[in-house]
């Protein structure tokens, strides 16, 4: 029973509960960054790095926490986590960290992050929030690189930087603007709508 539990929680954040598509949460990464498929890869892992860690420590010293400063208690321990994915990623992917900007620094305010520490990891064992926040991560990582390939492969005729569609393509520039992360998310949005199952 008990791994029923752990494999539910891990699941319910790929697609039931998923931050991007059913929840909508942490759209200002998801409209920015995912103008190529390898920027929304690695958002979504810095995310989950930081939302799994910090989730470990915080599920473990959850009864030691008193409830006034939970807040802020929450936000020292996340930004920590954040400082080590970003000094790692300026040290082994200068390029890819300048490609994000500010967007990892900001990971800190992301509300899936959070908002999971404050429903879940503050009011669960350790091995439970491990499963519910990878399973977050993941959903998040695979909705951003779900974005990040329509919008790459249209705008760029390239998925992961690997050229798909030939020299008769004509890239839809617009789908590497602002306007084209809004416009792919709304249609995903849409279809995933249109083919759940609706609740009377």
């Amino acid at each position: 029973m008990r791994s029923y539990r752990i494999y539910a929680e891990f699941i319910k954040g790929l697609w039931r509960q998923n931050p991007v598509f059913i929840q909508l949460l942490g759209m200002c990464p998801t409209l920015a960054i995912t103008n190529s498929a390898i920027n929304g890869f690695s958002m979504g892992m810095a995310v989950t790095f930081v939302l799994v860690s910090s989730g470990i420590v915080i599920s473990f010293f959850r009864k030691l926490i008193p409830s006034e400063v939970r807040i802020a208690t929450f936000t020292i321990v996340i930004a920590s986590f954040v400082t080590v994915a970003d000094l790692f990623l300026k040290a082994s992917f200068p390029e890819i960290n300048k490609a994000l900007g500010p967007y990892i620094p900001l990971i800190v305010v992301n509300c899936i992050i959070l908002g999971r520490q404050e429903a879940f990891t503050s009011k669960n064992p350790p091995l439970a929030s491990i499963a519910d926040t990878l399973g977050m991560g993941i959903g998040f990582t695979m909705a951003l690189i779900i974005l990040g390939s329509i919008r790459e492969l249209l705008g760029c005729g390239s998925i992961f930087g690997y050229r798909v569609l030939g020299d008769y393509f004509r890239p839809w520039v617009i789908m590497i603007l602002p306007p084209g992360a809004f416009l792919t998310l709304g249609v995903l949005i849409g279809i995933i709508n249109r083919f759940s199952p609706r609740k009377t």
